[in-house]
């Protein structure tokens, strides 16, 4: 799979998850069954959050976003590699920059979504009484809006960094879909401004998200934790209660795919398993989360799939 004495990388060349043609049908089945989940779940949720009225607020404003990332992400990959996995065609060369700039934008929306509702929690729990002042209709559309653009126009500038090194060593893609690592690696040119973009640039940002996100929580678990009566703390944590799962689960497969010793790396079968967990496995479990953690959520996918049927009433 390498080029040899080709001066340019005319295409790029995943490796996919498997070599193996007895392999490659089951994973197949496996993935597809995910992804129709994620679909599934995902859309169910958006229709909950739409049709029902008194959903129509901040948080589930944001969830409603959250929702159609999870859709979006897994759809930047996951199609391409169950066409590999069926024909066992895996070459890939103007794609790889359109999936490559999604990827990393939707990857980017969703954390820093992520610190805008651990925002909204913060203010919902720490300042109640200065809620509806705060996170009015106006300020949360333009807080997502804000997540959006940051996301897409951090991953434009990163993709076309990536995008302007020359190619001309191997185009055999360490990975089962195009990620910044794999694609610098493959340069035969200085990859000094690139690294350092998503040194400084990705690291900034994804840094400043993360601690708002974990300055929110340690002040929501601290505001908690002085409520006097047991009921009342466990009403405050079950309005956050899904969003700290998913934000747990969102970072702790971010981190065991990217953030690990590099003599954890040799095995490069494992290395694209674990990343299933962040970019397939993650926005399938996020919708059950929601639904199964959250009442005024199960009570509107009840009263939606099940035409109308009366919903068990809660407080968020």
């Amino acid at each position: 799979m390498d080029v040899g004495n080709l001066s340019t990388v005319t295409q790029f060349v995943l490796m996919g998850l498997s070599d193996l043609p007895w392999v490659r049908l089951p994973l197949f089945v496996a993935f597809a069954v995910i992804y129709q989940i994620t679909l599934v779940g995902n859309g169910a949720i958006l229709l909950a959050l739409g049709t029902e009225r008194k959903l129509h607020t901040p948080m589930y404003y944001l969830l409603a976003n959250l929702s159609l990332l999870d859709i979006f992400c897994p759809s930047a990959t996951v199609p391409k590699m169950l066409h590999d996995l069926l024909t066992g065609e895996h070459s890939i060369f103007l794609g790889c920059a359109v999936q490559l700039y999604f990827l990393v934008a939707l990857a980017g929306c969703e954390v820093f979504l992520l610190a805008v509702m651990a925002y909204d929690r913060y203010v919902a729990i720490c300042l109640p009484l200065r809620y509806t002042l705060i996170m009015t209709r106006v300020r949360c559309v333009q807080l997502v809006c804000g997540t959006w653009a940051a996301g897409f126009l951090n991953s434009l500038l990163h993709t076309v960094s990536t995008f302007r090194l020359s190619f001309c060593k191997s185009n055999l893609v360490n990975q089962y879909y195009c990620d910044i690592p794999q694609i610098v690696a493959l340069s035969c040119s200085s990859t000094y401004v690139a690294e350092m973009l998503v040194l400084v640039v990705g690291g900034m940002l994804g840094i400043s998200a993360f601690l708002t996100t974990l300055a929110s929580y340690v002040s929501i678990i601290s505001t908690i934790l002085r409520i006097p009566s047991a009921a009342g703390k466990r009403k405050a944590f079950s309005t956050c209660a899904s969003h700290l799962l998913v934000v747990c689960l969102f970072y702790g497969t971010t981190i065991f795919t990217y953030v690990r010793p590099s003599s954890s790396h040799h095995s490069p079968d494992r290395d694209r398993l674990v990343s299933m967990l962040y970019g397939v496995v993650t926005p399938m479990l996020n919708p059950l989360i929601y639904s199964l953690r959250n009442m005024e959520v199960k009570g509107a996918l009840r009263r939606v799939l099940c035409g109308g049927a009366p919903a068990q009433q809660a407080g968020r």
